[in-house]
Formats: C-alpha cells, structure tokens, sequence
C-alpha cells in the first residue's frame, strides 16, 4: 500500500452560474439581412482593431488603458457598443492567456517523460505506473531530437508568457488553417470567406440592470419584436425612433421562456447576441443572464437518501444505485452515446445519455449523482504513449470538461446534486472487490458496472472494498473492527444473534413451564412465536 498515492476528498460541484436560450430569427427581409451584415461587420472590425491594441499593451493593460480604447470606440460607435467591445476583448485575451499557460505546462510534462525515458537503457521494460525505455537505438536517437525540439518550443513559450504575449485569432485558428485545405474541407473559396467573415463579425450587447427590459442596446420585448440602436456611422440606416431599427421577425423562447419574460418585465438584466449559422443560411439571437450564487448543499445531506455512481467511458455511461449503506441495488445501468461525426452531433449525443442518466435518477429517487472528477492532460501525451495511438484516441475521447459543466447545469433543474470523486483506482479495485461477487447466471457485470459502484462508494464516504482484512493474531478486536459497514457505535456489531426463543435452546424458561406440552400427536403444534428477527441495517449482509 505504501506505493499508491494519498486519494483527494470527495466534494459537492458548484451549481450553475448562468443562463443561456437561443431562437431563430425567422421570416428576415432582405432589407433585415443587409442591416445585420453591416452592422456585424461595423463593429467586428471594431473588435479586431481592439483585441490588436489590447494584445500591444501586455503586462502595461490597466484600468487607465482599457478606458482610452473605450473612448476611441465610444466616438465610432455608442458609449454601450464600445463597453460591450472592450469587456469581449478582456476575456478572450484572458482566455488566450490561460490556454498559454496549459500549454506551456503539456510542454513541461512531454519534457520530462522524454527526459525519463532516455535516461533508462534500450529495451528496459516499464510498469504500470511508470513507461519503460525505448526499444531501438533509433528510436532512441529520434525521441532525443524531439527533446531538442520541445526545450525551444518551451523557452518560446515562456518567453512570451513572460513579455505578456498572446496570439488570439478571431474568428478562430481552425477555420483559418481550413483556408489552406479547401479540397479537404470540401469548401470553395467563397464558401469559406463567408464562414470566415461572419464569425468575425460583432453583433452582442451586454444586459443592463434598470434600462427599459434589461438592454438598452439589443431590445426584444415581452412580445417578442427585436431591434438594435446602430452604431452613428449607420444611423442612417434607421426605421425607428433614436436610431433604432426594428426586425420583421420575432423571438419566441420555447425553452425558459417564462424565465426570460418575467426578467425582462422586471427591467433586469439580459445579453444578446445575434449571429448567423452559414452552413444552414438561419439567423439566430441567443439570451443569456446570470444567476445568484446558490450555496451548495452540505455533502451530507447529499448522500442521506443514497447516490447513483457513474462511470465515464469512451462510448456509454455505466450507472449504479446504491443505498445510503453502500450496497448496490438492483441491476447495472448503461447509456450509450456515440462520438464520432460532427461537434453537433457529438454534443446531442452527450445531452441525450445525461437526460435519461438524470431520469433515471429522478425515478430511483436520490439526491446525487457520484461522478470522477477527470482530467486526461497528462494521460494524453504522444510521450508517454507513443506507439499506443489508439490508446491516446480512446483517452482523447472521452468527455471530460464539458461533461461536467453540462451534467452540472442539467442536473441542477431537476434538484439534483453533483458529487466528485477522485478517479484513482476506481476500475482496478471495482473490478476486484465486486465483479465476482455481484455477477450471476442472469446478468453479467462488466468492469465499467463495477467501477460505477467504486465511485458511488466513494462518493458515500465509505472504502470502495465491501470489508478490511481480518484482525490479526486472533478474533478479538484488538486491532480495531473487522467491518467498515457498522459504526463504532452500533451496540451488538459484534455479538451473536438472540435466540428465536425468550430462552436458551434446552433450557426452562423462568415460569418453570414450557411452552408446549408433550403431545402423542406430532401433527397438532402450537402457534408460532410472535418473536420476529430485527435486522440492523449497518450490520454486514454477507
């Protein structure tokens, strides 16, 4: 035991933070299409030229600078636009930071398992927890060059983590590498300058308390019409009052739509965004909000009616209930998904196997969904398993960061709860300890069932295996208590069961009369004994 490492504390996931509903935007004039495009445009060129001067400034970027940019925009635009301009720029320049620094850490660990493995002689066979040497000289020759050339990436990256130093594309780095593999990407140029074009565009308003439904910018009434308040340089391009112009279509949201309305009658705050999906040729306006911060429950409360634990895999979720005892109930649960195809496709497959995970839930009637906290940053690297390819794309696979913010926020509608665990050793010793014992003619349990009741166990705040070792030298309880299913203050954990008599079997009870007479009959027996058995439910079942 000495070699495994120091498992974390179970915890309770924070709930959702936010709000976001989206509808399209139906039945546009052709007059509506040209003033969304100009306006986009307008102000996207406004955001390129911001993001470039916040990007110059680096570690200089203080209060005093963002508001000489918002002044600049302000004259281009409104004082509304400008400040919506600015606090997008700070977020993907702090984004853009945040993914230098993961990266410059997956250079770290690519280093020094490349450092690792050269260090060990050709051939040197490696262990579970650790990789071995290379198999050839060549092989050997090729990682130290490959060292080489990840010590430069790495002196580069943080020289520019530390001159402050980002490189942000907008409009994403995908879709402009997609420029130079058209044929691939079964694209024309026109095609994909369209695509490129519109997701450069600006079309967003941040809520404001107070103003007159929640956004003085981007309108949309209790009734559904929309209109924008154009930047000046459009102004003339208006159909209503105060250099507004009014959209033909209309919004009505399906999904927290009664939410929504009671916001924006209260005046309070809600953002919009309108954009256009240039594969279908729709337009679409999305509404976002915040929410209060929601303290969690105690993790008590959260495992007081039981827990469901579920194990993430590549292809399915498998599920299992337990009781507040952690003993597992009935049969194992899978749900299925596939993620090949698209990012649409893969994430309705996602939202389909936690909508049934989560009525499952419902129906079984816990307060909590035990859940690893996963995170394959390290697991994933061509260092560590470099032959291992489809190895590395089953890791990749699977659903880590976004599965948990959707289950999260998901889970959060129905009052259910999220507890995390740590993930180390969940299938080796669920497979262990209750594989065997829990499989039986009618129904097989597969490795991935026994690491779901891992997790749940853990998540309940008990071992994941059903008993400790026995006590040694004797059967007393010298060295402490043989089970962990009976607490320390139960009384009779470790006495013998009463008799099904008031007295002991061949003795005379107290009144000095027995029971039952002597009868030449053996056909005629008296009632039975109203004494029944009382079954403390923390004493071991088995």
């Amino acid at each position: 035991m000495g070699g495994l490492r120091e498992l974390a504390a179970s915890f309770v996931a924070p709930g959702p933070c936010g709000v976001s509903i989206r509808d399209r935007l139906g039945h546009l004039t052709p007059r509506d299409e040209t003033v969304l495009r100009a306006v986009g445009e307008h102000q996207g060129a406004l955001a390129s030229r911001d993001l470039k001067a916040h990007c110059a400034d680096g570690h200089d970027h203080s209060a005093q600078t963002w508001a000489a940019r918002k002044r600049e925009l302000t004259a281009l635009s409104s004082s509304r636009i400008a400040g919506a301009i600015t606090k997008a720029t700070h977020d993907q320049w702090a984004l853009a930071r945040r993914g230098h620094a993961a990266h410059i850490q997956n250079l770290e660990a690519g280093i020094t398992m490349l450092r690792h493995r050269l260090s060990l002689p050709v051939g040197a066979p490696g262990t579970k927890r650790a990789a071995g040497g290379y198999r050839s000289k060549g092989e050997w020759f090729r990682k130290s060059r490959r060292l080489a050339a990840l010590k430069a990436r790495h002196a580069a990256a943080v020289a520019d983590w530390q001159a402050g130093r980002v490189r942000v594309v907008r409009g994403g780095r995908r879709l402009l590498n997609t420029r130079h593999h058209l044929t691939q990407a079964q694209l024309t140029e026109d095609q994909w300058r369209e695509r490129w074009e519109a997701e450069r565009w600006f079309i967003a308003a941040d809520g404001e308390s107070g103003k007159r439904f929640g956004n003085e910018t981007i309108r949309v009434t209790p009734d559904g019409e929309v209109s924008i308040k154009l930047p000046g340089p459009l102004a003339h391009l208006a159909n209503a009052q105060h250099g507004r112009y009014t959209l033909t279509s209309t919004v009505a949201f399906a999904h927290r739509g009664a939410e929504w309305a009671d916001r924006i009658t209260a005046n309070r705050a809600v953002a919009y965004r309108i954009h256009l999906d240039t594969e279908r040729a729709r337009w679409y306006l999305t509404a976002s909000w915040q929410r209060p911060a929601v303290k969690t429950i105690p993790l008590e409360t959260a495992r007081a009616q039981g827990m469901i634990g579920v194990d993430t895999n590549a292809d399915h979720f498998a599920a299992y209930l337990l009781d507040r005892h952690g003993n597992p109930i009935g049969d194992p649960h899978r749900f299925p998904y596939d993620l090949s195809g698209s990012a649409g496709h893969r994430d309705a497959q996602i939202r389909h196997a936690l909508t049934r995970l989560i009525n499952w839930a419902v129906r079984a009637g816990v307060a909590a969904i035990g859940i690893e906290d996963l995170d394959f940053a390290t697991e994933k690297t061509r260092e560590k398993h470099g032959r291992r390819k489809r190895f590395r794309q089953l890791i990749s696979g699977i659903p880590t960061g976004k599965l948990q913010a959707r289950l999260v926020s998901m889970a959060a509608e129905h009052g259910l709860s999220i507890v995390a665990v740590d993930p180390a050793y969940t299938s080796q010793w669920g497979a262990q300890h209750w594989q065997k014992p829990l499989a039986t003619p009618h129904r097989t349990l597969s490795r991935h069932d026994a690491a779901g009741i891992a997790i749940g166990r853990r998540a309940l705040g008990y071992p994941v295996r059903r008993r400790t070792a026995p006590p040694p030298h004797d059967r007393s309880d010298r060295v402490g208590h043989r089970t962990v299913q009976a607490r320390p203050g139960n009384r009779g954990r470790e006495g013998t069961r009463p008799p099904t008599t008031d007295h002991a079997p061949g003795g005379v009870p107290p009144s000095g009369k027995r029971k039952r007479e002597p009868s030449a009959s053996k056909t005629v027996r008296d009632a039975p004994s109203t004494q029944q058995w009382v079954r403390d439910s923390l004493m071991p079942t088995g």
